[in-house]
């Protein structure tokens, strides 16, 4: 079953439309993590379009002779060629730029559909790669109605390939393919309320780890079953993405696994990845943390939003999935290799609660941010949803929304989240109310409150403006 992406499979038809309307070519660039589902995207919307296709999936480490011997033949098998007896019988010596002059060569005279899956292997190949292709695009594959698709894992080389200083800018388009939102992992596990938030905290929304998931099965049941197994997806997924990412055990990787082991604030981080030595250089690691936040986005940051912005800001992997294998996961995975899965679990069940209560502030925060959008919150104009605190973290405020962020020009609503096993009471509507009260910019005659509880409420009606649970939390997601 496909599940979601009608707003990206959308996207795609209208290119589509406008081969059909201009008969001039488009290129995509299709970037995401590994295991998003960018091949599985893009192979559905090449069988829903009917249209003529080819798709290439490039092989890490193979030259540029094997390469162009493999995409020939996939161009041989595919039904895109016009004319399959005028394609050669072996690759051009050329290399890639006689390969892809073969290809525009072979297009059909209607709309049909070029995928490249994982380009950036194709450049590592060849470093003359993109030069190529521009090339070729400009001269003969822009002038027929073929829609180019490129897609890629590594983020930071895919965002490269239209860099305005590499030969390929101003020629594709950019699509960035996130995980599955929270109401489409709900639909692909058959869970609703806490259990498919549980679902999505622990496959991080990724289609390649929720394939496994039982239909209808709680996420503790589902765990009991996969600890048995180390070859889970669970544990396959995100060790494959660390490999890929940091394959050496250096400095970026030893900030990882601090991060991932909940050190969030820029000295705790600094001393936890230190050797030594002593702590990693803020010199060192400064440029480090900008390169795994902006670039590869493997991690996330988070800043206390007010009126008068402020520090100190924090840390967190971005993906949930990772991120709970770095803090649990892992460890249960080494216990089932030593062919003890019950202690793996027991070790689960241990941690799960606590790691939960903060992986969900993330996810509560852009359901809050989607509510506010669509108007299911009275509070329309906030626009950004984050928590607040001070260089002591006393207090701590969960959720701040306002008209924008870092620094706002106006709080509209602070809220207090509780995720373990107890309703919100009147004891935590205490602590939201002196806690909101330090938020620079909140104002208690315009500021609203909200309490968000995985186990209910227990406050008189009115005592907030608004009392969300997991099954509103899942709705702020359904269209």
């Amino acid at each position: 079953m496909f599940v979601g992406r009608q707003t990206e499979l959308s996207l795609l038809s209208r290119r589509t439309d406008h081969l059909t309307r201009n008969g001039t070519g488009i290129a995509l660039a299709v970037r995401g993590r590994q295991q998003v589902g960018k091949s599985r995207l893009v192979q559905e919307f090449c069988d829903r379009s009917g249209l003529p296709y080819l798709y290439f999936a490039a092989v890490k480490g193979a030259s540029v002779t094997v390469s162009t011997a493999q995409f020939l033949a996939a161009l041989a098998e595919s039904d895109l060629p016009k004319d399959h007896a005028l394609l050669p019988t072996t690759p051009p010596a050329g290399g890639w730029g006689d390969m892809l002059r073969v290809l525009a060569g072979a297009l059909p005279d209607r709309p049909c559909i070029v995928v490249l899956d994982e380009l950036p292997w194709l450049a590592e190949q060849d470093e003359t790669f993109d030069g190529h292709l521009q090339v070729v695009w400009d001269r003969l594959l822009s002038r027929r109605p073929v829609l180019m698709l490129l897609l890629g894992s590594d983020l930071h080389m895919m965002q490269r390939l239209t860099a305005y200083d590499r030969p390929f800018y101003g020629r594709a388009d950019n699509l960035v393919l996130g995980p599955l939102n929270l109401a489409e992992t709900a639909t692909a596990s058959g869970l609703a309320g806490s259990d498919a938030i549980d679902a999505h905290l622990i496959t991080g929304g990724l289609p390649g780890v929720l394939l496994r998931w039982p239909t209808g099965t709680p996420a503790e049941d589902h765990l009991r079953e996969e600890c048995a197994d180390q070859t889970s997806p669970l544990f396959t997924v995100p060790e494959q993405s660390l490999s890929a990412e940091f394959p050496h055990p250096d400095v970026s990787r030893r900030v990882l696994e601090a991060i991932g082991g909940d050190v969030r604030a820029f000295a705790n981080i600094a001393s936890t990845a230190g050797g030594r030595g002593g702590p990693v250089s803020s010199g060192t690691l400064s440029p480090l943390l900008r390169q795994l936040t902006e670039d590869k986005q493997i991690l996330a940051l988070d800043l206390p939003l007010s009126v008068n912005g402020g520090k100190p800001a924090l840390y967190r992997v971005a993906d949930t999935n990772l991120r709970l294998y770095l803090a649990i996961l892992r460890n249960v995975q080494n216990l089932a290799q030593r062919g003890r899965p019950e202690a793996g679990y027991a070790l689960f069940k241990s941690r799960w609660s606590s790691w939960r209560g903060r992986a969900v502030e993330p996810l509560i925060r852009t359901s809050l941010e989607e509510a506010a959008i669509t108007g299911t919150l009275p509070w329309t104009e906030a626009q950004v949803v984050g928590g607040w605190w001070n260089r002591q973290f006393d207090p701590e405020v969960d959720l701040v929304g306002a008209d924008r962020g870092p620094i706002a020009s106006r709080v509209h609503f602070c809220g207090s989240l509780k995720w373990l096993g107890k309703p919100f009471d009147t004891h935590d509507l205490r602590e939201l109310r002196d806690g909101a009260a330090q938020v620079p910019g909140f104002d208690p005659e315009r500021t609203g409150l909200i309490a968000v509880s995985r186990s209910g409420s227990e406050l008189p009606d009115g005592a907030v403006d608004v009392v969300w649970g997991p099954n509103e939390v899942v709705a702020a997601w359904q269209r």
